[in-house]
């Protein structure tokens, strides 16, 4: 087994041999001033590393050390530091420990005590890689991959845990990269019929003369290169769940066939004569208007009703209050992860930006850029400009709660008084305070 790195800063010669010679159960990584520390974690990326404050050019203080500290954790947050400092350093080793370092050792160095401390840190960093490991990659929920915050998108994660166990069609409207078939897949682990098939089909991926023998199977002969017979992905999600993604996308002609397969439950392969039974649950998705297609005659209105037993909204990511910074920074942990690398905090540019930007993509888009900008991203941060993102063209929010309190109160307190044509009591009895706490908000605010 490879050995476990360790990165050693050190600026005496003596000192630098004589840790590589008690620490040889490791890979010693060494460097001698700040410049050559930052390189060698941006290129190994080692779990534990220990450190003088002393360090050139400022060797006999620590304002070398402690700013090496800093960047160190900038640049690899997880990453654990044990400073190495002479009795007179207290004061300093104190200030390390405050800005994050994960502990101290004083010099003369014993070389047990030494080798006990990084062991700890090394299972430390391990047990920290594992949980955040777990938290990515758990499933305790079938809904576990959809992470939000927003209201409204809880409320529609609550309706599919209320219409899984049910047998009813159900079909999910957004726009495209919402995540419609991770919502898809979610409802057919929480129904009864988790443990079939889940089976999907594109609609708009598939052209219109192979959609129908891709859907309903072929016999052999049926038509030219028809060498076997196939079943189709209705016949193979039998006892589990058939996903429809883009159902807007089906010619007419298919859409009729379709549709007596849903009263009948049979079906027929194509050159075939005989009815063959097939149990699933229907799920489709669209992002076009399916009311509009109808009116224009491009998609059945019998069709459409049956397949609407179950209507759920999926809403943009432009819509979800707070998720668009949520989900860039789980998608941060995900890759970096995947990627072997730091987890990099977002400069307030990237922030400002992943907030102010409309995602006309939505979550797809998101996943793919955050991706990237891991993978390409050469700084200790991920910046508005790793993202590809225009920056910010209004000011960073103040998220100053007083502020935002004073106005939403302005604001009610304004509409009361509106509704009522200015009279005291009925406003104050709409808005459920006494006159006098109406009166004091009035002075408050400078309304007369």
């Amino acid at each position: 087994m490879s050995k476990r790195k360790l990165l050693v800063v050190e600026d005496d010669p003596g000192l630098q041999r004589q840790l590589r010679w008690c620490l040889d159960s490791y890979e010693v990584l060494l460097a001698g001033d700040r410049d050559g520390a930052l390189a060698q974690m941006r290129r190994h990326q080692p779990a534990v590393m220990t450190m003088d404050l002393g360090l050139p050019p400022d060797a006999g203080g620590a304002r070398e050390g402690l700013a090496l500290l800093r960047d160190a954790l900038a640049l690899a947050p997880d990453t654990k530091i044990i400073v190495l400092s002479g009795n007179e350093d207290r004061a300093n080793v104190l200030k390390a420990v405050s800005l994050g370092a994960y502990d101290f050792q004083q010099k003369p160095l014993d070389p047990e005590l030494l080798q006990l401390l990084i062991e700890r840190a090394f299972f430390l960093h391990q047990v920290q890689e594992e949980n955040r490991r777990m938290l990515q990659t758990a499933a305790d929920s079938p809904l576990a991959g959809i992470v939000t915050r927003d209201p409204g998108m809880l409320r529609m994660c609550r309706s599919i845990e209320k219409v899984a166990p049910s047998s009813a069609t159900v079909m999910l409207l957004g726009a495209s990269g919402t995540g419609k078939e991770v919502i898809a897949r979610g409802l057919h682990q929480l129904s009864a019929r988790h443990d079939k098939r889940f089976v999907a089909i594109n609609c708009a991926a598939i052209p219109e003369q192979l959609l129908e023998s891709e859907l309903f199977g072929y016999e052999k002969g049926a038509f030219t290169g028809a060498a076997q017979q196939t079943l189709g992905k209705i016949e193979l999600a039998h006892g589990g769940t058939f996903f429809l993604d883009e159902i807007g996308d089906m010619a007419l002609p298919l859409q009729a066939k379709l549709l007596r397969f849903i009263q009948e439950r049979v079906i027929e392969r194509v050159g075939g004569r005989k009815e063959i039974a097939v149990d699933v649950r229907i799920v489709c998705a669209t992002h076009r208007n399916l009311k509009s297609l109808v009116d224009a005659g491009a998609f059945r209105e019998d069709l459409f009703y049956r397949l609407s037993e179950i209507v759920l909204m999926i809403p943009a990511l432009r819509e979800r209050v707070g998720d668009s910074v949520l989900l860039a920074q789980h998608f941060r942990n995900r890759y970096a992860h995947q990627e072997r690398r730091q987890a990099m905090p977002f400069a307030p540019d990237a922030l400002a930006a992943i907030e102010s930007y409309g995602w006309p993509g939505n979550v797809r888009e998101m996943e793919n850029c955050i991706k990237r900008a891991v993978i390409m991203c050469d700084g200790p941060s991920l910046t508005a400009a790793d993202l590809g993102l225009p920056e910010a063209v209004q000011a960073e929010e103040r998220l100053d709660l007083r502020a935002a309190r004073d106005a939403a109160e302005y604001e009610v307190m304004v509409k009361a008084l509106a509704r009522t044509g200015g009279n005291i009591a009925r406003a104050a009895e709409l808005l459920g305070v006494s006159r006098p706490t109406l009166y004091d908000m009035m002075s408050h605010h400078g309304i007369k």
